[in-house]
């Protein structure tokens, strides 16, 4: 999970590109294509503002249905069904992971006969080579939540210097045994990502490279690579699907057009010509100045895949600062912030997203509906002033991106609270600066719009990292600044939890407690909407995750 402005930072690059995590981009469900079913073969083409496309593991953000995951396999791996949330698969693994020692081991089997595209057997110290590699300084960016969970990892700097990490073990070529320095029950979420996908030691001959051209596990394998123009993917001929609970490897061929503008992508997906009809985009969202043209024409109305749900969108009040101390008053700010406002601003409800009122997302386990502090979707500025009245608050300010992507939230949040006697100066600042202002030391803010979306869809993803102290600064995105020893407590309990159920009933009491204590104002479940070509199918949107699964996509006729 990663986060803010992240929406700015996190947000829509799921696909075929390098990011992912959480994020603010916008998204009908359903929108399949047209009602011809998908066929086998056919070349399908994705339409991406990337320059660059690296599909090494170890530098790897993507969720679980993004297009590493065609070329490369996992322990385990997400399915994803229409209107229903991602669940956890056996990929390379025979189950999804076998628990010991009160959730600190985790023991996997690999399934007979798995093969690289070469006809090499896939074994268990691939796997471990692979995760050890994740660990190299020269290879950071990906995903790393193993890394502060694997027992003995602190000071691990990667295998390129000899050594090997005794917190994984592979006894022998199909067995593999992590060893964690604390219960962790979303272990089999963690052997998904990227990085756990296996690498032979044999082919890692150029680690800086090596992402243009893995060894393939997965249905397809690179056939061709140019940076800033296009990636082209072919089947791998030992790939076996009967081992594959997770791909349908529908096209025969998978090409990636690089570099475009978005308004480009946007723009031929709409006109619907030629290659354009097999093509779509997974990481350009369509921007609210396309709505009219969109909801305006039936037939491309028809095109757009929008998610029930996506990221949280929120406004984080800073507990830390004199003046949003007091609970009251946050209590207050709940009831003045003028949600429906910040819908509008954001493209209404169709494209904009559903007003929110809790901090676990639809589509995620522990997601439980409920409102602690009811209000008209415009809010109730009389009850906030009159609660207001004795606290003595009457100003405070608002940091955010200078891109004015969040501006018009801004502003909305601004009129709201000023019904109820609260002037709010909004103070712009660039991308890194504003990144320092919320995550470093010293929180010299009141107020900052922040969107979230979990890497994984576990409520872990929506609680820890906002609202866990160790997350208050020093890089942090606890924006907060919220702290409650008793509420750590509970997600360490939580977090340990192997029972999923049992988990997600904890979390779920942790959302109502967190929420008591109004350290934010949860503003909308952000929409995700991506167009498609009228060839393609099996392409829609889930409330988790609010992506197309590139893992099913198929082209008709």
């Amino acid at each position: 999970m990663k986060s803010i402005t992240r929406a700015v930072a996190v947000a829509g690059a799921l696909a075929l590109a390098l990011a992912a995590c959480n994020a603010n981009d916008k998204s009908t469900p359903g929108a399949g294509g047209d009602s011809a079913a998908a066929e086998k073969g056919g070349t399908l083409h994705f339409l991406s503002t990337s320059k660059e496309i690296s599909y090494d593991p170890a530098k790897s953000q993507n969720l679980g249905i993004s297009g590493i995951h065609l070329v490369l396999r996992g322990l385990t791996s997400w399915k994803t069904t229409e209107g229903k949330g991602a669940e956890i698969v056996p990929d390379l693994a025979t189950d999804t992971g076998q628990v010991a020692d009160g959730g600190k081991t985790w023991t996997y089997k690999l399934k007979p006969g798995l093969k690289y595209a070469d006809g090499s057997p896939i074994v268990a110290a691939d796997i471990k080579y692979g995760v050890e590699r994740s660990f190299a300084p020269e290879l950071s960016g990906g995903l790393g939540y193993h890394k502060a969970l694997l027992a003995g990892a602190e000071k691990y700097t990667g295998p390129y210097k000899g050594q090997e990490l005794a917190s994984i073990e592979t006894p022998d070529d199909t067995t593999i045994v992590f060893k964690l320095n604390k219960p962790y029950g979303d272990w089999p979420w963690i052997v998904s990502m990227p990085a756990f996908s296996p690498v032979p030691k044999k082919a890692d001959t150029d680690p800086a490279h090596y992402g243009e051209d893995p060894v393939a596990s997965g249905p397809y394998q690179i056939k061709s690579y140019a940076p800033g123009s296009k990636l082209e993917l072919e089947r791998n001929p030992n790939w076996d699907q009967a081992s594959d609970p997770a791909r349908t490897a529908l096209p025969d061929s998978i090409v990636t057009d690089m570099g475009l503008q978005a308004d480009v992508i946007n723009q031929r997906l709409i006109a619907d010509s030629g290659d354009d009809k097999f093509s779509a985009t997974t990481g350009t969202s369509v921007p609210a100045a396309l709505i009219p043209t969109v909801t305006g024409n039936p037939a491309v109305k028809a095109r757009v895949a929008t998610s029930p749900s996506g990221a949280l969108q929120y406004l984080a009040m800073n507990n830390k600062r004199p003046a949003l101390a007091n609970p009251e008053v946050r209590k207050a700010i709940q009831y003045a912030v003028d949600k429906q406002a910040v819908q509008v601003a954001e493209g209404g409800p169709e494209f904009g997203g559903e007003i929110a009122t809790t901090l676990i997302t639809p589509g995620i386990e522990g997601y439980s509906k409920f409102d602690l502090y009811p209000a008209p979707p415009q809010g109730d500025p009389d009850k906030a002033k009159s609660m207001l009245a004795a606290a003595g608050v009457s100003s405070l300010n608002l940091v955010l991106a200078a891109d004015n992507e969040q501006l018009g939230v801004a502003q909305a949040i601004q009129q709201g609270l000023k019904r109820a006697g609260i002037t709010v100066t909004i103070k712009p600042y660039e991308s890194e600066a504003l990144t320092e202002v919320q995550t470093g030391a010293k929180g010299d803010y009141d107020l900052t719009v922040g969107s979230w979306l979990p890497d994984f869809p576990s409520a872990i993803g929506n609680i820890q990292p906002l609202f866990a102290s160790s997350e208050i600064g020093n890089g942090g995105y606890n924006l907060s600044r919220y702290s409650n020893p008793a509420v750590d407590t509970a997600i360490a309990a939580a977090t340990g939890e192997p029972d999923r159920a049992k988990a997600a009933t904890q979390w779920a009491a942790l959302d109502k407690q967190i929420l008591g204590d109004s350290p934010m104002v949860p503003l909308l479940y952000a929409r995700n909407a991506f167009l498609h070509g009228s060839k393609v199918q099996n392409f829609y949107l889930s409330a988790y995750p609010p992506y197309p699964n590139t893992l099913i996509i198929g082209l008709s006729k």
